[in-house]
């Protein structure tokens, strides 16, 4: 589902809308900042099973869309969510990375979903993405369950590290 910026009117024409918005600001910025971002349950615990992850992800998607964040598409499996994110031009990946893993893990915990006490893992993964290459990286991440049923987190999680080069940066 594609959630809208904030201030959008359904009802008037995108186009025309971001135009205003931006001439009222005094911006005239055109960026698209596609990242698939993945962050996983601390201790890989599986906790986001059947009705759990479906709840978990219904939340961030709703909470995304109060803050303003663009979240294009969202699932995962039972260890770990991904996600397709185009950051605003006044957007940090960091402060979005931080609102939707700590707002979700609060919600978590303060309505009991988990039986033991949820967090997420402190690390997550990020990876720009090109215009060219979005529908195969939504395409990926919406058949998640089907992609684990062949092979494991771990092996999806350093596959990742060793194809993005993130085992060669230091700390």
């Amino acid at each position: 589902m594609l959630i809208p910026s904030p201030g959008f009117s359904p009802g008037l024409n995108r186009t025309k809308h971001n135009r205003a918005l931006a001439q009222n600001l005094g911006i005239m910025a055109y960026v698209k900042n596609w990242l698939h971002c993945v962050w996983g349950t601390k201790s890989r615990v599986p906790f986001l099973m059947g009705a759990i992850k479906k709840d978990v992800i219904d939340h961030i998607k709703e909470n995304a869309k109060l803050k303003g964040i663009y979240l294009d598409m969202i699932d995962g499996h039972t260890q770990h969510l991904h996600c397709l994110i185009s950051l605003h031009p006044d957007q940090a990946l960091s402060d979005v990375i931080r609102l939707l893993k700590g707002e979700s893990s609060h919600w978590i915990n303060k309505n009991h979903i988990t039986k033991r006490k949820f967090s997420w893992a402190v690390e997550y993964y990020a990876v720009s993405v090109s215009e060219s290459h979005v529908p195969r990286v939504r395409n990926y991440i919406r058949h998640q369950e089907e992609h684990h049923m062949k092979r494991s987190w771990e092996e999806e999680s350093d596959e990742f590290i060793v194809k993005y080069g993130f085992d060669r940066f230091p700390g």
